[in-house]
């Protein structure tokens, strides 16, 4: 029998509460189990690939628990239980890019490999994560960070490089995904990476490479 499993937007604002009575590190929060991902439904590929866009305009809507389990899962979640492999290819398979997630109540870390949300701090960064105001407007920003210190045996040039294309199959797969769920999306270069960086608390070798707010479209008037 499968676990109940908790609403995220209950446990969030807990976890928000719990802040502010005191605490001063994500650390102290427990992690968020995610609704397992619902693998059999969405479009055919060949329909997704149609209605694959970028938009710019977003509803304030939060996305459901189950649509943001799912969404991380196509993202970049594990899809091969023996050997931890994703649903994005990563060169030598250093899994080296890191999917966070901006929401209202919060930054949280995708754990991949026991699907779940690690809480890393209690403020609300989507501002930070792109020049545009629609940025903070989205329900859930991505921000993909390259973690370079796992790309063992690699030059700077090419940590650089694959840092890039990995980020890539991750963001297509999200995009794939929005098509398929009539979700908006967008992928932003347009940020202003060493406040980000400041912001998100990285470490010298971790850098932020893209962001993808996901959302609903503005319904048209």
């Amino acid at each position: 029998m499968k676990k109940q499993i908790h609403s995220i937007g209950a446990v969030l604002s807990a976890c928000v509460l719990a802040f502010s009575a005191g605490s001063s590190s994500g650390d102290e929060m427990k992690p968020i189990k995610l609704a397992e991902a619902d693998v059999k439904g969405g479009k055919p590929l060949m329909q997704a690939l149609k209605q694959r866009a970028s938009s710019r305009e977003f509803a304030a809507k939060a996305l459901p628990d189950q649509v943001l389990a799912n969404l991380l899962w196509a993202a970049s979640g594990v899809n091969r239980a023996d050997s931890g492999k994703r649903t994005a290819p990563s060169a030598v398979n250093w899994q080296e890019i890191d999917v966070y997630v901006a929401l209202t109540n919060g930054l949280f870390l995708y754990d991949a490999r026991n699907h779940a949300l690690n809480p890393v701090a209690p403020q609300d960064i989507r501002k930070h994560a792109g020049l545009q105001e629609f940025v903070a407007v989205a329900p859930a920003v991505l921000v993909y960070v390259a973690d370079r210190a796992r790309m063992k045996g690699a030059e700077d040039a090419d940590k650089a490089f694959y840092s890039g294309v990995d980020t890539g199959f991750i963001s297509q797969n999200v995009y794939l995904f929005c098509a398929s769920e009539g979700l908006a999306t967008v992928v932003l270069g347009m940020v202003n990476k060493p406040e980000l960086h400041k912001v998100m608390n990285l470490r010298p070798d971790q850098e932020v490479i893209l962001t993808q707010p996901v959302g609903y479209a503005v319904e048209a008037k």
